[in-house]
């Protein structure tokens, strides 16, 4: 530690280190996990004090690795946790084929003794599972959205970066989890601390769970058309029950016609080919990620028959629907 730095001042320092207990789910997420720990760790550092210590543990306890194929050893397996720490599980790819019932088992257990449990990235599939986000709010990665709430209607899925509710947290994956850990560091220990170690990250605008995860619009399609903007929000938010090229144009005044030039003008396609993929999109998400029948796949994506779903499926990612289930058998996370 470098001495020479002066340190920040903290209050609320108790006798023990509050200690984090990582519960890496094999395949997690890297840059969760780590955004979190060195939350952790540059605290301390940053206040001169052992204010946070952790562990981390994973199911068989011996070494699990990440969707990076990095492979981490663990200090232990699933054991039982004391009231005091804080469980963080971290979740990344292949959430579903990861969360086991030993797993599940163990998170009931542990919660019943009322700590906090937070999940970063896929996590959240792995706690709504378990029933421990029943009734609460929560959120998970964007890719993972559609598939969450065809499961968990018991939960409120937000597209915040990080939600904390009572004695849940989630974080949306990625740099979430540092906004997560800072939000925490600040409750713990004060604001001060909490910037002192987001300037140590050179994380310069700190996300509140007000801010969502994905890019605006003008910024995901490089156009930056207030009109064409709000019609494409309008078709991500109607994918169950699209809405007809007419009825979009009519809502941001303006004729069929121009909508269609508009759309060929900076996205290169026509609005109903734009909005075919917008569902596919979402199709295929479903597939890859739920066991939700085909046909139900084709309703919530605003299909009318099986049929229709899969010519226009196969027109654009060159299988059927069934091919792309059966090439996915183990759901992806």
């Amino acid at each position: 530690m470098d001495t020479s730095r002066k340190a920040v001042e903290v209050s609320g320092v108790t006798s023990r280190p509050r200690r984090f207990v990582f519960v890496l789910m094999e395949n997690f997420t890297l840059m969760s996990f780590s955004a979190a720990l060195e939350c952790l760790r540059l605290a301390n550092r940053m206040s001169g004090k052992q204010l946070y210590d952790w562990i981390l543990i994973g199911e068989g306890g011996d070494s699990v690795r990440c969707s990076a194929g990095t492979e981490f050893k663990l200090d232990g397996g699933l054991d039982e946790l004391t009231r005091d720490d804080t469980l963080i599980l971290c979740g990344g790819e292949h959430v579903q084929k990861a969360t086991s019932k030993k797993l599940l088992s163990w998170l009931r257990r542990e919660a019943r003794k009322g700590i906090m449990i937070g999940g970063v990235c896929t996590a959240t599939y792995a706690l709504a599972k378990a029933g421990l986000l029943d009734g609460k709010r929560a959120t998970i990665h964007w890719e993972n959205h559609d598939s969450f709430i065809e499961e968990f209607d018991e939960v409120e899925l937000t597209k915040s970066v990080f939600v904390v509710d009572g004695n849940r947290m989630t974080a949306a994956g990625g740099t979430s989890a540092i906004d997560m850990m800072l939000n925490r560091i600040a409750g713990d220990y004060g604001a001060d601390l909490s910037n002192a170690v987001a300037d140590q990250m050179i994380y310069s605008t700190i996300r509140t769970d007000q801010d969502t995860q994905r890019l605006s619009v003008p910024s995901r399609i490089g156009v930056r058309h207030p009109k064409l903007s709000r019609v494409i929000r309008d078709m991500e938010a109607n994918i169950e029950e699209p809405i007809s090229p007419s009825v979009l144009a009519q809502q941001v005044g303006m004729s069929t016609r121009q909508l269609e030039r508009l759309f060929r003008r900076y996205l290169n396609r026509s609005p109903k080919r734009y909005y075919m993929e917008l569902r596919l999109q979402k199709a295929r998400n479903l597939l890859m990620q739920t066991d939700m029948s085909v046909i139900n796949v084709a309703l919530a994506c605003g299909f009318a028959s099986p049929s229709h779903f899969s010519k226009c499926y196969r027109a654009h990612y060159n299988t059927t629907p069934y091919r792309e289930r059966g090439s996915h058998a183990s759901p992806a996370g």
